[in-house]
């Protein structure tokens, strides 16, 4: 599957991981199965059903009151424009797992815990560690 030029920082820092989970993938299924198509493994969860590529294991999912045993096998966490009041419950998850957590936010938004800031085509990827990160 081809992908965006705009994503493609976003893609080769995702595909470093093995098992991948993306709280609240939504309708754009875009950068989830471009992920599967270079052999990561990859979850996507939403509050709402919603429809996956083939290549993409969905499950309805709420990072507020989430399914944990979902993430456990997760290398990282990701979600795609991911609104502040979401930032703790999913790092809290990736922490949870043992795992990474990336997110990128909408607009202006700030990340709501610490992170450390990678610019990629797309804008700004936060990366919070899922070892070490204080907070």
């Amino acid at each position: 599957m081809a992908h965006s030029r705009r994503n493609s920082d976003l893609l080769e820092t995702l595909s470093d991981y093995n098992r991948v989970v993306e709280v609240g993938i939504g309708r754009r299924t875009d950068v989830a199965a471009a992920l599967a198509d270079l052999g990561v493994d990859v979850t996507a969860t939403d509050v709402h059903d919603r429809k996956s590529p083939a290549n993409v294991r969905f499950v309805r999912d709420n990072v507020v009151d989430p399914d944990r045993e979902l993430y456990a096998d997760a290398d990282a966490i990701y979600a795609l424009n991911l609104p502040p009041e979401l930032h703790r419950p999913a790092l809290d998850i990736a922490r949870g797992a043992d795992a990474d957590f990336l997110f990128t936010t909408l607009g202006g938004d700030q990340p709501a815990v610490p992170v450390e800031r990678r610019t990629i085509d797309a804008g700004t990827l936060y990366v919070a560690r899922s070892m070490g990160a204080d907070g």
